[in-house]
């Protein structure tokens, strides 16, 4: 068991840092010099000598390996994601902690919503296999699965907040609500309502899908049928033996989902205009910002390592089998 754990560690080390490595080479494959695109506004009045200043002061006119490669590698190591080139030299360590919560926050409540909405009526359509219930539930998971979420959170805003007003749709709080106070946290949820749904809709139907087919296949199975024929009733038979059985796929689904609430969902962000990481995302490829493109890079592929991580070892808890 040790040493399945240590190998699962190792392995999760070499993955970051092979991301680590992608997230550098990848951003710089894009096409634009930052300097010139965020002077861009002042062309006129800027000299191509002051353009060079500038990227002798960003350090992009070393090579690009090793030397940039090799600075990116050392200081992200030591935990300095290094200066934002677009907003006006923060630390990008700074600027992820300052979206991070919006985005956890958005996110966090949708997959909450849908892991217990989802798996829920998964297990009972696949426990009803063939029944009226199984075909609508599976009929509407796939229409939701299939359904790109910045598009349902384009129809919850005509509906809820153009059509009938109900919910605001932009923003993640009303301008002049005092903060911490009881009605900002009111102000907010409400602000958050339409986001979430959007993207808890999509999800629902993923975690549905997946906890019926689970289901569906454990039933068939000779202990099923033994435990029925020493007369356990349904209840008895679902949470003994089919719940627990079942959950290893919706285990993993689960845990590799929760890696991808850092990530947030970017367009459904663009939608709502909501402040996280998602928008974040958005204007720093906008500006060529390399260092806040490879910090929030850096950041999801980090959880969705610790995802994994999490994964294979509740796998060793709930099945006995990959313990050995």
């Amino acid at each position: 068991m040790t040493r399945r754990i240590g190998h699962i560690l190792l392995r999760a080390i070499l993955t970051l840092l092979s991301v680590a490595i992608l997230n550098f080479l990848l951003f710089r494959v894009i096409p634009g010099d930052p300097a010139v695109m965020l002077l861009a506004d002042a062309r006129s009045a800027v000299g191509a000598d002051q353009i060079e200043a500038q990227r002798l002061s960003w350090g992009l006119d070393r090579p690009l390996i090793p030397d940039q490669l090799v600075a990116y590698v050392s200081t992200t190591v030591k935990g300095d994601l290094g200066y934002s080139f677009k907003f006006n030299g923060r630390r990008v360590a700074d600027l992820l902690m300052e979206r991070l919560p919006a985005t956890v926050a958005l996110v966090g409540m949708a997959q909450l919503i849908a892991i217990t909405g989802g798996v829920m009526l998964g297990i009972y359509a696949g426990w009803r296999r063939g029944g009226v219930v199984d075909n609508i539930v599976t009929g509407s998971s796939m229409a939701l699965y299939s359904t790109p979420s910045f598009w349902l959170g384009m129809i919850l805003v005509v509906v809820f907040s153009t059509t009938l007003g109900w919910l605001p749709g932009f923003g993640a709080y009303s301008p002049g609500t005092a903060v911490n106070s009881v009605g900002w946290v009111f102000d907010y949820l409400q602000h958050l309502a339409l986001p979430a749904s959007a993207i808890a809709l999509g999800l629902i139907g993923h975690y549905v899908v997946v906890a019926r087919a689970a289901i569906s296949d454990v039933v068939t199975e000779d202990y099923m049928v033994t435990a029925r024929a020493k007369g356990l009733t349904g209840v008895q038979m679902l949470m003994r033996h089919a719940f627990r059985n079942a959950m290893l796929p919706v285990v993993t689904l689960v845990t590799l989902n929760l890696g991808y609430v850092v990530a947030g969902g970017i367009t459904v962000e663009a939608v709502f205009a909501w402040p996280g990481i998602g928008s974040l995302t958005a204007e720093a490829l906008n500006a060529r910002d390399y260092p806040v493109l490879q910090g929030i890079f850096l950041l999801l592929g980090g959880s969705i390592v610790v995802a994994n991580l999490i994964s294979d070892l509740a796998y060793g808890l709930l099945d006995p089998r990959v313990r050995q």
